[in-house]
């Protein structure tokens, strides 16, 4: 079983910056996509950024330009590197790890979420 953790949320003024991580443990045959995805008050859960075992990464259009997302495979963690924030990324994110267990296909591993507030 595999498990994820956030950390790095809280309240930031607009065009300021956040650093997010998220940390996986247990035991797997591997890790394969990590990343992150966000869900404001009164909308659905959508995709950020994400990042493949072999480094590639994804970028939801509304972050590309101001989001980074990297990995370290020796902690098993990775990061989300927020600049030029604004209001509207506001939100929960949340951490996912797509791993493999020993025996039986790949699933999903969730975070609780860390609180993201732009505002002034």
């Amino acid at each position: 079983q595999v498990q994820v953790m956030e950390s790095g949320g809280g309240l930031v003024q607009p065009g300021g910056s956040l650093r997010l991580s998220c940390t996986s443990s247990g035991s797997a045959d591997a890790i394969n996509d990590m990343g992150w995805y966000r869900q404001a008050p009164g909308n659905e859960r959508e995709l950020v950024a994400t990042v493949s075992r072999d480094g590639t990464t994804h970028y939801a259009d509304s972050v590309k330009t101001r989001f980074s997302i990297s990995r370290d495979y020796t902690k098993h963690t990775v990061y989300l590197q927020m600049n030029s924030l604004s209001p509207e990324d506001t939100g929960v994110y949340y951490c996912y790890a797509i791993w493999k267990p020993y025996v039986g296909p790949a699933k999903p591993a969730w975070g609780q979420g860390t609180q993201v507030t732009v505002s002034s």
